[in-house]
Parts: structure tokens; sequence; C-alpha cells
């Protein structure tokens, strides 16, 4: 038993697929995907979308292919960047068969869009042949119309009803290497629609609010609705939906996962939203760390508390803390260092931010060098069994 029950989230039992060489469903970490917004026949441009979202720490990334021109460009694509790419097709069948072969690690595809049941067996070989798998993806805004006629309206069910058929439609064809989606841009729809088809099959599912909007409401939407799954335990795979840089989309997917302690990377920064007792400008320091360690992917936690009323409690809690040790008319005044939760030493306002900076990249660098350790000791011990 956790010594803090309240914190357990227990995953939704699920099978594994691998989108390339990201697992996802099962014991896999909760990946998180973005989708580029370039011309993707503009190799270049999208080539250097793509890096700048594998800089932020995108495990997956989805590029529409909505013409030739686009899946002939998807190779060179593939060619020149990291993650696994996903192709998004719609409608024609010969745009999946050719991102196969180009090399996308899979199909964000609807097999009932396809049309007639060879094409669907076509695509499903290119598929098997290429090591790529799928994702059914079911819209709010774009269901079947028999369903629509069924059910009057996009509903939790009618939703439900669509991936479900679209699934059948792939395992008729021997094919289940396929995670699902059931988005919406009504929160209440999409997270009815989730815990709907969470208990209808174990097949891993990719959460997303779906067009919700720009940075700050969209952020809200996704947080509110894939935050509630994920407490629940449902989501192996998550994409935030934002009309923003979509690089902004890998930071809140992280951030959301960070918030819930299913996963970390970076540095998680605890902070007052500050008043008259702060001893340094709260606001402004909390917004130069973000930028000056935006550059760390270790996971560190850093609390930044403007005085000692809260500050001590949660500077405990964190890798390193500090807390403000006066007030704004007290120029140069005494704040408290925590380092592992235990008082430090005290540095002052004018050497503060640098002082932090290095502390962290500090403890950054000694997380690394234990993991690099414990990674040649899992290699040697084996060999020494053996001997």
């Amino acid at each position: 038993m956790s010594e803090r029950p309240y914190r357990v989230i227990r995953r939704r039992p699920s099978r594994q697929i691998h989108v390339g060489s990201v697992p996802v469903g099962g014991d896999a970490p909760i990946s998180v995907q973005t989708m580029t917004n370039t011309i993707t026949a503009d190799v270049a441009g999208t080539v250097a979308q793509v890096r700048r979202m594998e800089e932020a720490g995108a495990d997956i990334v989805r590029v529409s292919c909505p013409d030739e021109d686009s899946t002939r460009a998807l190779r060179q694509i593939v060619a020149q960047v990291q993650v696994p790419i996903i192709a998004d097709i719609h409608f024609h069948y010969k745009r999946a068969i050719e991102a196969a072969e180009a090399g996308a690690a899979c199909l964000r595809i609807n097999p009932g869009n396809i049309g007639a049941a060879e094409r669907v067996r076509e695509v499903v070989k290119a598929a098997k042949d290429h090591g790529c798998s799928m994702r059914i993806g079911v819209n709010a805004g774009s269901l079947d119309r028999h369903l629509l006629e069924k059910y009057g309206e996009p509903n939790p069910e009618a939703m439900v009803e669509s991936a479900l058929e679209h699934a059948r439609i792939l395992e008729d064809n021997d094919f289940r290497e396929f995670k699902i989606s059931v988005k919406a841009s009504d929160v209440f729809l999409a997270i009815a629609a989730y815990e709907g088809l969470a208990e209808a099959c174990d097949y891993p599912l990719h959460l997303g609010v779906t067009e919700a909007g720009g940075t700050r409401i969209g952020t809200v939407k996704s947080s509110v609705g894939m935050g509630w799954l994920l407490k629940k335990g449902i989501g192996d795979t998550i994409r935030v939906s934002l009309s923003a840089d979509p690089v902004e989309e890998v930071k809140v997917g992280f951030d959301i996962l960070k918030a819930l302690d299913l996963r970390h990377r970076g540095v998680r920064i605890v902070s007052c939203p500050s008043c008259a007792r702060q001893g340094f400008d709260v606001i402004k320091v909390v917004e130069i760390l973000e930028d000056r360690l935006a550059h760390i992917s270790t996971p560190v936690s850093l609390s930044i508390l403007g005085c000692v009323v809260n500050g001590p409690g949660e500077a405990r809690e964190t890798d390193i803390g500090i807390t403000g040790g006066g007030t704004l008319e007290k120029e140069g005044a005494a704040n408290k260092v925590y380092i592992s939760g235990v008082p430090d030493h005290n540095i002052g306002n004018a050497e503060m931010i640098d002082h932090v900076v290095a502390l962290v990249e500090k403890k950054a660098a000694e997380i690394e060098a234990a993991k690099a350790a414990d990674t040649m000791a899992d290699q040697i011990a084996p060999q020494t069994a053996a001997e």
C-alpha cells in the first residue's frame, strides 16, 4: 500500500501496441503526441518543425497526408527525424498504402471511410508488410450518417459504437495493432465517450479533447477532460489540441502528466501566486527560471516561494527550494535555500537566479550520473552471474 493512497492511480489494463519504437498501452509510460501544421510537401519546413517538437520531448508526431505530394515527401521526412511519424489519412486508401511504404510508423485512419472491403484488406496488408500500427480516430463532428440517424445527435453511445464498428473491420482482417480515440470538443461528451469505450474494449486509448481552442482555454479544457480520465486510469497516449504553436501542445501534455505524477520531464516548478509578503518578485523570477531551465529534460523539482508562511512546508517537498526572507522593501534580504527538503544556506536577491540555475543543473547532472551508474550495474550483473 502507498503511504499516500489518495495519490494512487490504477491504470486501466490494456493490450500493448507499438508506434515505431514507442510502446503504447500495457505498462508503457503514457506517451505525448502532437501534429505538424506545415505543408507536408515542404520537407525542409516540416522537418524543422518536427525537430523542435523532438527538443520539447514529443514521443510521436503526426503529419497530414491528403495527397500524393505529401506521401512522397513523407519518406524524406521520416529519414531526417528521430521520432516515429504517424500519417494522417482520410478517405483515400491509396494514400494509406503509400504512407506505409514511405516509412510511417502508424496510420491514423477510419476503416469505414476507406470504402470497399477489398480496399481495407489492401491497407491492412500494407500495414502488416511495413510494420505499421493504426489509430482508429472517431470524432463527434464527423460521425457516420447511420449513427446520427440512429441516435439523433453525437452522443457517447454513438461514438463508442462507431469506434467498435471500425475496430471490428480491422479484427475481421486479422489486424489488432491499433489504438482508438473518441474525441469531442465538448469536454463532457469526450469524457463519457472515453469512459464507455474503456469499459467496452482493452485496446490502448489515445486521449484528446479536439478543437480545444487557443493556448489558454485549450489548455484548461484539455486539462479538465484528460485530467479526469487519466486520474481514473484511462489513457495510454495523449495529444493536446491547441490553436497555437504545436510545441506548446507538447509542453502542456507533459505538464498534465506531471500534475498527476504520471510522468516527469524537465523541471517541475512549484511557485506561489505572490502577495505583499513576498521577499522577491516571484512572478518575474519564475518567468525567468522557466526560460533559463528549459534546456533541462531530467526530472527535477523546484519550489519558488515568496515568504516563510507556506514556503518552508512546500520547499521540504522538492529537490531544491527557496523561500523569501523579507519583503520587497528589504532589497538583498536573505532568502533561505533548501536542498532535498532541508534548510541549507541563504542567498540574496541579486544572486538568486544564477544560483538557483546552477543548483538545478548540478542536481540534474547528479541524477543522470546515478542513472548511468545503475544502467552499467544492470549490464554487469548478468556477466558476473555467468562467470
